[in-house]
């Protein structure tokens, strides 16, 4: 019985080499993603527990000194936040552009497994073909040999 062999295997292995980077990247963007957004999560969560700090000691009582030292420590952390937020804004855009890029590397080479699953089928049904078309030769072989 002769071998199956798929014309475009070698091209579909490049595609699946090329999906399993795009998804490495993918999944390095996502990482990178959920470290700054934990780090922007701690500036805020850091904002907040310095305002409630600020709030509680105002009701005891503050200096001007304390209270300026709050005020350009929260304007420092706001700063800080606004960085942190173009920078998770950036790695957002970038798992994206990374997630976009996969779904097509994806549809890539789910096509050509179909083609090979079509060319399989089609493969198959000729060799199913042939066997029948030999097993016909073998029995009129054996049928004029009975009747000779």
């Amino acid at each position: 019985m002769v071998q199956f062999t798929y014309r475009f295997e070698k091209v579909l292995t490049v595609r699946e080499q090329e999906k399993k980077q795009t998804e490495s990247a993918y999944n390095e963007a996502v990482r990178s993603f959920e470290k700054v957004a934990t780090k922007l999560y701690e500036l805020l969560k850091k904002k907040e527990d310095l305002i409630n700090y600020q709030n509680e000691r105002l009701k005891t009582g503050l200096t001007v000194d304390e209270i300026h030292h709050f005020a350009k420590f929260i304007d420092s952390l706001e700063h800080a936040i606004e960085d942190v937020q173009q920078k998770v804004n950036q790695a957002r855009a970038k798992m994206q552009w990374y997630e976009q890029k996969l779904i097509e590397k994806n549809l890539e080479v789910r096509k050509y497994e179909k083609m090979r699953e079509k060319d399989f089928s089609a493969f198959q049904e000729e060799q199913n073909r042939i066997e029948a078309q030999f097993l016909d030769e073998i029995s009129s072989l054996m049928y004029n040999k009975r009747t000779i």
